[in-house]
């Protein structure tokens, strides 16, 4: 198993599809939104447009990540990206990440996004472990992350200074033999709205 096959994944509210060159623009500016800077850690290195070019033309080629463009179904518009990276082919583990521009905020867009590549890393690349780490006080997505069921396994506390103030770290993550019960939704056992009576 590998990532080196790019789906594209369709839902309701979004289409994940391959990164491109040409997202890098779009991506430039969701990357400087206010929002986004405020609960994204820094980069590890100077982000400029070409800097991007390069990243968002080589993710395609990349078998070790799978980094998929958020869009809106209506106008194909990039509202954000979602990554499963950092991955331990031998423990069958990855690391998810996600970043959504405010043109795709407060729609559910996130939500299922989310749905949709965790579903995929369970169901299609065979994952047994999916964690990720978010600031404690990014309560929206802290929100998501456990109506997708990712389970809260630890806080690493005070671990970054930002914005005047000590932060902590929210743990999370879930495993295969939960995701194949719920399915992405742990309130209803599986169940999306429209099968429950």
């Amino acid at each position: 198993m590998d990532f080196s096959v790019k789906p594209v994944l369709t839902g309701d509210r979004t289409v994940l599809r391959p990164f491109t060159e040409a997202d890098a623009d779009r991506m430039w500016e969701i990357i400087n939104d206010s929002e986004v800077q405020r609960f994204t850690g820094s980069p590890t290195h100077e982000l400029t447009p070409e800097v991007l070019r390069d990243w968002y033309g080589s993710r395609s080629a990349r078998p070790d990540r799978l980094d998929l463009a958020v869009t809106d179904p209506a106008d194909g518009e990039l509202l954000g990206e979602v990554v499963l990276n950092e991955w331990v082919p031998e423990e069958r583990s990855c690391t998810f990440r996600t970043l959504i521009g405010a043109r795709g905020r407060g729609r559910g867009v996130g939500t299922e996004a989310t749905r949709l590549i965790v579903g995929y890393g369970f169901e299609e690349l065979g994952l047994h472990r999916i964690g990720l780490e978010a600031y404690g006080y990014n309560h929206r997505a802290l929100r998501v992350y456990e109506k997708v069921g990712f389970v809260t396994e630890g806080v690493r506390r005070e671990v970054e200074w930002r914005d005047g103030a000590w932060v902590d770290e929210v743990l999370m993550a879930v495993l295969d033999h939960e995701w194949a019960v719920h399915r992405g939704h742990p309130r209803t056992g599986g169940l999306t709205h429209s099968h429950t009576p």
